[in-house]
């Protein structure tokens, strides 16, 4: 009985937190004119759950454990976004597909890539590296084949899910303004630069109509590391070893940096911020995502099955057909 009486006052507090909210007018389109149907119904439909519900997610490792198997086991319930990396070459294949199955699943899929510095190699370690990015812009030069030469290859992965109707959370160049990503090492201007060519490049010269933009900030929303709001949809922040808090300064200070109306998400963290707490101080995420391996396995039991059954958190089986119910323009 305490159970369903708790299940019930959340319920009321998520109500009346909503109904408190000023009426929401239609946010603004996304940052492509041309965005395809998936893409524009996920982006109605996360501004339509915005201040009401937030979705859980996970992200994926292509090594160790099956992070979705292990939250089915845990909470019987499975979340509804999966994260994905392009990080290694060899994995990127199967990258794709985990992003196609799970979207033809009923779920969400987001795609972020841990770019090697140009010229000196992939994977994560070498994301950490430090070039002269200008010499991305100049002709001839290593970095600039480089540079270039990923972004086609890249842009050929996402193509294969634009072809297959799969809209993306396209999360590049993230925590872009900590200092330890070579795209961000040459300060805000420097990074503007790679994100408005990258954007420019996937949306005008390779019509990858399906990706919705996502910015991901560390826990300092910095405006000035802002590209401008014609090349951005989403934006969020992150921070990690902060147990369950719900970051409610972090984010009320990422939310001045989105565009009006738009959601503000919790791109990574280590534990699922606490529902409860989210609706007392009105942290009200669009989505978090809990990171993967030992970040999940760490997390206590009982209470992942507390929060994957919250009545805040929205999971897999809870979506809507989403492209049927918001695969309009019209809000």
């Amino acid at each position: 009985m305490t159970n369903i009486y708790m299940n019930f006052k959340s319920l009321i507090v998520v109500f009346l937190y909503a109904v408190s909210l000023p009426a929401m007018t239609k946010a603004q389109s996304l940052s492509n004119p041309k965005a395809s149907k998936e893409a524009v119904a996920l982006f109605n439909y996360l501004v339509d759950q915005s201040g009401k519900k937030i979705l859980s997610g996970q992200m994926s490792s292509s090594w160790g454990i099956n992070e979705i198997n292990y939250i089915q086991e845990v909470t019987g319930k499975q979340p509804a976004i999966n994260g994905f990396d392009f990080i290694n070459d060899i994995d990127n294949p199967s990258e794709v597909k985990g992003a196609l199955d799970w979207w033809n699943s009923g779920g969400i899929s987001t795609i972020m890539w841990h770019m090697g510095a140009p010229g000196l190699g992939e994977g994560y370690e070498s994301s950490k590296m430090k070039i002269d990015i200008e010499r991305c812009f100049e002709k001839g030069t290593k970095e600039y084949e480089i540079f270039w030469s990923e972004l086609k290859e890249k842009a050929d992965l996402l193509e294969q899910l634009r072809d297959a109707n799969v809209p993306i959370l396209w999360r590049p160049f993230h925590e872009l303004n900590g200092h330890w990503f070579w795209w961000s090492k040459g300060g805000p201007e420097q990074f503007k630069k790679l994100w408005i060519a990258m954007y420019t490049y996937f949306t005008e010269t390779r019509k990858l109509d399906n990706l919705i933009w996502v910015l991901c900030y560390t826990e300092d929303s910095d405006p000035k590391w802002h590209p401008g709001k014609q090349y951005v949809d989403l934006a969020g922040a992150d921070i990690y070893n902060v147990g369950d808090s719900p970051q409610t300064e972090m984010y009320k200070n990422a939310k001045k940096v989105v565009n009006p109306g738009v959601p503000v998400v919790y791109h990574e963290c280590g534990t699922p911020p606490n529902p409860e707490a989210c609706i007392r101080e009105g942290a009200m995420w669009s989505w978090w995502m809990q990171w993967h391996t030992d970040h999940l396995t760490n997390t206590d039991k009982a209470y992942l099955k507390e929060v994957y059954w919250h009545d805040l958190i929205i999971t897999k089986d809870e979506l809507p057909d989403i492209v049927k119910v918001y695969g309009n323009d019209k809000m």
